[in-house]
């Protein structure tokens, strides 16, 4: 006899085409259907490009009151849909991926027949607004189980370095099938970026996390180009920090960095990239870096965060100190000038990223479900 499926809700911010809600779209499509009957509800109305992801997946997918023209505002009254969702679907298990909506989930699944509750926290545990650590102090406690976005984060959790069973580590990296530095990938990846064929390129992606330091990048590559063979260097992404960047690159009499702008299509550009940067100064899960070993791609990245735990120093890439320009611009003059170890080191690194797919994410996580729904 199969086992009684169980309803779960997976609760986030938002659905936009980023961050944690990639990695929901991208283990969506693994579940076990079987035994699992997994729905979305999410906050911000506007924010919503992964809802069709998520619904071809087999998904059901809720929004939490808001209308069209409230985008990048939640409705205020959403915790009383929340309230109404819970009481109507009842849910064997709430899974949060934000705080503040996971707080309140805390708060409101209560009761004889309350769902079990699992938090994935993907950033270091520190000092937050203070209405979401209030509400962090009163209801933590209350989650069964914890998933933690790299051992790093986890050892920051309340109780995080004794806590057992209680918090599972989990790598995610994105889940790119057909990724790869094929030579039409390459061609049509550099005639988006308008890049030469013929010159050796360094890349990295921008995002918005304060521990990003694109500023020891530049000064890194400035340095190489008075010494090293003829290279672009290419900033995908951007965002607020743009016009900062363009002037920080001006000033260093960099006039040939390629400043991509806030894509889309980010998987897509990675393989016009002959070696990858990670430069930040701390570090959650390295998502970037992963999707970039997933492509095959040689990475040197600071020895910050979370990175060490997925990239070896010599075996999948680089490793130097945080902030230091001259160890970073050493490490990549080394790539450049050495065609073999940037294939070898990329295609370790592919096969270490295997590990960190998305498939393999669901399959722990359904792990984490079975074990606190254990009666």
């Amino acid at each position: 006899m199969s086992p009684r499926r169980t309803r779960i809700l997976w609760l986030a911010r938002d659905l936009g085409a980023d961050g944690a809600a990639r990695a929901l779209a991208d283990r969506a499509r693994h579940a076990d259907t079987a035994r699992f009957e997994i729905e979305v509800a999410y906050l911000l109305p506007g924010r919503d490009a992964l809802v069709p992801a998520l619904e071809q997946a087999g998904l059901r997918v809720h929004r939490l009151a808001g209308t069209p023209g409230t985008a990048g505002r939640p409705d205020p009254r959403w915790p009383w849909h929340l309230r109404r969702l819970l009481a109507e679907r009842r849910y064997g298990l709430v899974h949060t991926h934000t705080p503040v909506p996971a707080a309140a989930a805390r708060l409101l699944a209560l009761g004889r027949n309350a769902p079990r509750l699992v938090h994935s926290e993907q950033s270091p545990w520190g000092p937050r607004r203070l209405v979401t650590s209030w509400a962090d102090a009163l209801t933590y406690r209350r989650n069964d189980a914890v998933i933690a976005g790299s051992r790093a984060v986890g050892r920051t959790l309340p109780g995080g370095r004794r806590a057992g069973d209680r918090v599972t580590v989990l790598l995610q990296g994105p889940d790119l099938a057909d990724a790869g530095a094929s030579p039409a990938a390459r061609a049509a990846a550099r005639a988006g970026l308008g890049l030469p064929a013929d010159v050796l390129v360094i890349g990295t992606v921008v995002g918005r996390a304060p521990g990003e330091d694109q500023a020891t990048l530049l000064a890194a590559y400035a340095g190489l180009r008075r010494t090293g063979p003829d290279t672009r260097l290419v900033l995908i992404g951007g965002g607020p920090s743009e016009p900062r960047l363009r002037t920080l690159a001006a000033g260093l009499g960099l006039t040939d960095v390629v400043f991509a702008g806030s894509r889309p299509d980010v998987p897509a550009l990675l393989p016009a990239l002959d070696v990858f940067v990670l430069s930040s100064r701390q570090q959650g899960p390295p998502a970037a870096l992963l999707a970039a070993m997933t492509c095959g791609l040689p990475s040197v990245a600071t020895r910050a965060g979370a990175t060490p735990e997925v990239l070896d120093d010599g075996a999948q890439g680089l490793l130097v100190p945080p902030g230091d320009p001259a160890a970073l611009g050493g490490a990549l003059a080394g790539l450049a000038a050495d065609a073999a170890l940037r294939e070898r080191l990329g295609a370790a690194a592919r096969e270490r990223a295997a590990g960190f797919g998305a498939a393999a994410a669901q399959r722990a996580v359904e792990a984490v479900y079975r074990r606190v729904l254990r009666p």
